[in-house]
């Protein structure tokens, strides 16, 4: 099934790609014929967001956004996207709901600037912020607080090589994702950094708590990633062909703790494909901490029978700590690092205070 998030119309998937039951839709229905769905039993106790978005092949997001634009009626009514299906409930769908147009606008959000100058500038960006408009249930989540949005307030000039939705970014950070990021402040600066980029002379080191004991101390992973075929927000090794992908890691330390095994690593990537590091953990077995996606846990309770003790951390442990390239005028070597955020030390500490001797 294709899904046209940005078009006037949905294509439907064979049924064979997710429960059996989306047979019930027409494929391509026009928005003036409404399409229906019965629920199976075996789906009661999903929510109706994560069952529509797994049944249509949509994102979770746009999933949410139908429901609330009432093009999704539940027996012929309205309903919130948290809904617990019971089973046997006749779902409508009117057509695709409408979406404001994304914009790139200037708002006064701090960033932390690394390095800068005439040319380009170096970020320390936070997690919880996207890099550039995009995805969201709401406008002001597709819109609001995201780095080109700083960007435009405090510089008076960007390149326009990424159009104008993406001014400056040469390249990009996932949103939970902290660290360096650069950017270009003129066109032939963005040609020149993006020229390193894809010949791989730009050096990216990052740091990554993950679950478990990696097998070896050090390690390549080489596995193309392709869109998951179900779940669109994810990416996946499994699948043939894809884009290929190159990650080398280090064991930094290994932890053995009342609430279980992790290593912290130093990781290298050659490549820069979406989610790179994350599916590639989690292909080994050892998902980053924090990153639920792709099989983290959200809460980690301690060991122990009756024990009720439980961490988390609410973004991935996932973070940009060096970069280096050279300088785009002149070829002199640049090189930055980025301490690890607050939130990071502060559970880094919590598992080594709870460590016992490996």
């Amino acid at each position: 099934m294709l899904v046209r998030r940005l078009g006037e119309a949905i294509d439907f998937q064979e049924p064979s790609a997710c429960c059996g039951c989306c047979y019930h839709f027409q494929s391509k229905m026009p928005e003036s014929t409404p399409s229906l769905l019965l629920v199976p039993a075996e789906h009661a106790g999903k929510r109706l967001d994560q069952y529509l978005a797994v049944c249509i092949n949509v994102s979770r997001a746009r999933a949410q956004e139908l429901i609330s634009g009432q093009k999704i009626l539940v027996n012929g009514e309205g309903a919130k996207p948290s809904l617990k299906l019971k089973g046997g409930e006749q779902l409508t769908l009117l057509g695709p709901a409408p979406r404001a147009p994304l914009r790139a606008f200037p708002e006064e959000i701090p960033l932390d600037i690394v390095y800068e100058d005439d040319d380009l500038a170096v970020i320390n960006k936070p997690a919880g912020m996207m890099v550039h408009a995009g995805a969201g249930a709401t406008e002001d989540a597709r819109n609001r607080g995201t780095l080109v949005n700083a960007l435009l307030h405090h510089f008076a000039e960007l390149s326009g090589i990424g159009g104008e939705m993406r001014p400056g970014i040469v390249h990009r950070l996932d949103k939970e994702t902290s660290g360096l990021i650069v950017v270009a402040k003129n066109d032939e600066s963005h040609r020149k950094l993006a020229e390193q980029f894809s010949q791989r002379q730009v050096k990216k080191t990052y740091l990554a708590m993950v679950h478990g004991w990696t097998r070896k101390d050090s390690g390549t992973i080489s596995a193309n990633i392709s869109r998951d075929a179900v779940r669109r927000t994810r990416m996946t090794t499994r699948l043939a062909g894809g884009r290929e992908a190159v990650t080398h890691y280090r064991v930094l330390q290994r932890f053995e703790s009342r609430f279980g095994k992790y290593t912290l690593l130093e990781l290298k990537i050659d490549t820069g494909r979406t989610h790179q590091i994350r599916v590639h953990m989690s292909s080994l077995g050892h998902p980053v901490v924090g990153d639920t996606l792709y099989g983290a846990s959200r809460q980690i309770k301690a060991v122990g029978k009756g024990s009720s003790e439980a961490i988390s951390l609410d973004r991935n442990f996932l973070h940009s700590a060096e970069l280096a390239f050279s300088h785009p005028r002149t070829g002199e070597k640049i090189s930055l690092k980025a301490p690890l955020p607050p939130e990071l030390t502060n559970f880094l500490e919590k598992v080594q205070g709870e460590t016992r001797h490996v």
